[in-house]
């Protein structure tokens, strides 16, 4: 990050994983923003490759919001807390960091071991896990509630003690939709505010393409409607 006092503040995206128990148990913040983000959408539609020619009226048909593939890499490096002497960088590396990710993946310690006492107790049904909502933060035109699909680290550097403090994590995250979601769960709502942000920004985009491109183009879709 550049010290120059005019350059503009960057965002940083992140991934906040909220959960009433343990609010900061998941809280990432990215310390650098990927370079790239690959994203991947793939319609619901009404109709499939094996339905028959009398279900043509149904080909336009979208049977909810399309399934969203995201994939990215971001950077985790302690080089400047340890030059400035962090203590906990100090201690124990970038291992907080690396562990606030891999919590978005694991059950509850204290569900485990809830259930392993009902186990040996004799009970058949156990609760299952419950992950908790996690969202992609990426500026403010961009909060998706998501699932940790995919997850790689690199471990690149070690101190003394074998801390690692310096990883790169490469993560596959798939996109809840109101689709996917109970209308009670809040990423329900979070997905549709954003979906009705897109839908204003596309109209944004469209009208300064129409607005580019002339009578004449405007011209020819009338026609073709």
């Amino acid at each position: 990050m550049t010290g120059f006092p005019g350059s503009p503040h960057t965002a940083r995206g992140g991934l906040i994983g909220i959960d009433p128990e343990n609010p900061v148990a998941s809280v990432v913040i990215f310390q650098y923003n990927p370079d790239e983000m690959t994203r991947t959408l793939q319609a619901r539609a009404a109709i499939g490759a094996g339905m028959s020619a009398g279900a043509r009226d149904e080909a336009l048909r979208l049977t909810g919001a399309p399934i969203e593939n995201i994939t990215l890499a971001v950077e985790i490096d302690a080089s400047d807390q340890l030059e400035s002497g962090d203590a906990v960088t100090t201690t124990v590396g970038i291992y907080p960091q690396l562990s606030s990710l891999e919590m978005l993946l694991y059950p509850k310690s204290a569900l485990v071991i809830a259930n392993t006492a009902l186990a040996l107790a004799g009970t058949i049904e156990l609760v299952p896990a419950l992950a908790p909502l996690t969202l992609l933060v990426w500026g403010v035109k961009r909060v998706l509630p998501v699932r940790l699909t995919q997850f790689s680290i690199v471990e690149q550097a070690y101190d003394q003690g074998l801390n690692p403090i310096r990883a790169r994590v490469s993560l596959g995250l798939r996109v809840l939709s109101y689709s996917d979601l109970p209308l009670t769960n809040p990423g329900y709502h979070v997905y549709l505010a954003n979906q009705i942000t897109k839908e204003a920004l596309a109209t944004l985009g469209s009208a300064s393409a129409a607005a580019t491109a002339g009578p004449g183009f405007v011209g020819s879709l009338s026609l073709g409607v």
